[in-house]
């Protein structure tokens, strides 16, 4: 159960670890598709990144028990989707998302840094407003849609170079052991 106000850090990887993006195109289809279906559940997505073999999502719902229903339905329109597209069958993902509640508002920042962060960890690209596929470009005010609550972020960023300073800063290497051990093993 998911309870309304409570932040929950989503994720899930490629079964096998393998991709489960190969092109924009797949990045792009699953971002429409979130756009898409948002609306109709009472959720606000507070950070995202997708990256070529697993997702991050960092959610708040504002209604009990909405959240397990937008990731099920989100994820699997995309399996079927790149299971048509890409020719194959059976299982995309490891198993069903995983969501762990953010308790203290340390961890939530900390986890959004983290979470902005991953393609620069991963070696895709040097700054995070480089990699279209996570909401940074949103929390910059570079560009907006509704895959950012704005003005959640600002509550705790006055500017969007405040953030900026930010995430450039030190991850509390415990932290990230953490995260990186309930989702990235």
């Amino acid at each position: 159960m998911h309870l309304a106000g409570l932040p929950y850090h989503v994720y899930n990887r490629g079964c096998n670890r393998e991709p489960i993006f190969r092109t924009t195109d797949d990045y792009s289809f699953l971002i429409h598709k979130a756009q898409t279906f948002l609306p109709y559940y009472a959720l606000h997505v507070l950070a995202y990144c997708l990256m070529p073999n697993h997702y991050h999502f960092l959610l708040r719902p504002d209604q009990d028990d909405v959240l397990s229903a937008f990731i099920q339905r989100l994820f699997n329109s995309y399996a079927q989707h790149f299971n048509h597209l890409w020719q194959r069958s059976g299982t995309l993902f490891e198993g069903r998302a995983r969501s762990i509640p953010v308790e203290s508002e340390a961890h939530l920042l900390h986890l959004c840094r983290y979470i902005h962060l991953n393609p620069v960890k991963a070696g895709l690209v040097r700054h995070p407003g480089q990699w279209p596929f996570s909401n940074y470009r949103e929390w910059m005010g570079w560009r907006h849609n509704n895959l950012c609550d704005e003005d959640w972020a600002r509550s705790y960023f006055s500017t969007p170079h405040e953030y900026e300073v930010f995430v450039q800063g030190e991850i509390d290497p415990a932290f990230e052991q953490q995260i990186q051990a309930l989702c990235c093993d």
